[in-house]
């Protein structure tokens, strides 16, 4: 590294230099003749600084050591293998991911993503703790639809995780990773939100169309899925579920599923056995262009745009009107219509909400109480025998 005589380090260097003695043949010379020579140990000066200047940074840096004391004992180490199948032509296979204890009810639960043991059968199914015990679950349900699973498990004493509110994330915010990247349990990295709302990702085969992931560049590798991101306060703050990579391996682009959305699905799994969905009963523009938007009224594409609505649905009931842009449901603000089909998606049947929209140049706002999304196909196809 080159060191300009002007910059700050050689002005430091040089008063800390400046008028010290050469030692030269286990002696010390003064650097004038006539005066005393310097004992002065620059060196152990030097040491002395850098401690006081790593002490205040290590009290910084204790935040991370104890949001990760604080989590650890409630993340799992998870082997599942797979059922024999001859339709795999190969001999049974053996995944391993990670989990969270969570309690509802004072029963316990481990959450998951549904693709680490969606091929094994509860028997072949191993959770281990942080301290050692290993637990076979007792029940599984899963939802295809956000790739989330939740295991009833038996045992005492577990210590469940620490929920936070992944609404209240920002890009930038400093996140810690923890699971069993190839096997390693209890492995922690860190890094930061990268981006939010990523909602057009392609993970396979598995189905999962509702997304709403979090981009973090916390290294995330195969065995981490199912672990918790947390926040530096050491809670969890999302699952951690898929990488972009061109090797298998981390490159710094991780998705987590945002804990809010992890804990409205464990709970309808947990009581229904299933997600109960709602619905409006719209169409909307995938291809919402900045023409249009300006056409509506607005500065920019945002929002969801109204291009059909389904006979005797909740947004008919409502009086939305083709054309209409959703804005905003319930308070918050709409970026897209995927953005808009995971706020109704999660929340619950019946519920009245309050739509803020835009109706010829005009913004207004609507209340509609959201239908069950089970109705919405028999509604459909008598409208299309009307």
């Amino acid at each position: 590294m080159s060191i300009s005589r002007r910059s700050p380090f050689w002005r430091i260097f040089r008063t800390h230099t400046a008028g010290l003695a050469l030692f030269a043949g286990g002696s010390f010379l003064s650097v004038a003749s006539g005066q005393e020579p310097v004992v002065h140990d620059a060196r152990a000066q030097l040491h002395a600084e850098l401690a006081r200047d790593v002490e205040t940074f290590e009290q910084q840096h204790n935040i991370l050591k104890r949001a990760v004391k604080l989590v650890t004992p409630a993340v799992v180490h998870i082997e599942a293998k797979r059922d024999d199948d001859s339709r795999l032509a190969q001999k049974s296979v053996e995944e391993a991911g990670s989990g969270i204890v969570m309690e509802r009810n004072g029963k316990y639960y481990v959450v998951t993503n549904r693709h680490v043991i969606k091929y094994s059968s509860l028997s072949n199914v191993k959770i281990k703790l942080s301290d050692g015990r290993q637990l076979v679950p007792t029940q599984v349900w899963a939802d295809r639809e956000t790739d989330i699973a939740i295991l009833a498990v038996p045992g005492k004493n577990l210590i469940p995780a620490i929920i936070g509110n992944s609404d209240k994330l920002e890009i930038g915010d400093f996140v810690l990773a923890v699971g069993s990247p190839f096997g390693l349990s209890h492995s922690v990295t860190y890094g930061i939100i990268s981006a939010k709302g990523r909602r057009d990702l392609q993970l396979g085969d598995d189905g999962v169309t509702n997304q709403d992931f979090l981009q973090t560049d916390a290294a995330i590798n195969p065995g981490n899925s199912g672990g918790p991101l947390m926040n530096l306060r050491g809670e969890v703050i999302g699952i951690n579920t898929a990488i972009a990579s061109s090797s298998g391996g981390n490159e710094g682009i991780g998705f987590t599923i945002p804990v809010n959305m992890v804990m409205v699905v464990a709970d309808q799994l947990i009581e229904h056995g299933q997600v109960v969905r709602a619905y409006l009963g719209v169409q909307l523009d995938a291809t919402f262009t900045r023409e249009e938007a300006v056409a509506a009224g607005l500065s920019r594409p945002e929002g969801a745009r109204v291009t059909g609505i389904t006979p005797r649905s909740p947004a008919e009931k409502a009086k939305l009107q083709l054309g209409d842009v959703i804005l905003q449901f319930n308070e918050q603000a709409v970026e897209d219509d995927d953005h808009l089909i995971n706020l109704v998606s999660l929340t619950p049947v019946n519920r009245e909400v309050e739509l803020t929209l835009v109706r010829d140049m005009q913004t207004m706002r609507l209340r509609v109480r959201v239908g069950n999304r089970s109705e919405l196909k028999p509604l459909a196809e008598t409208s299309r025998n009307e």
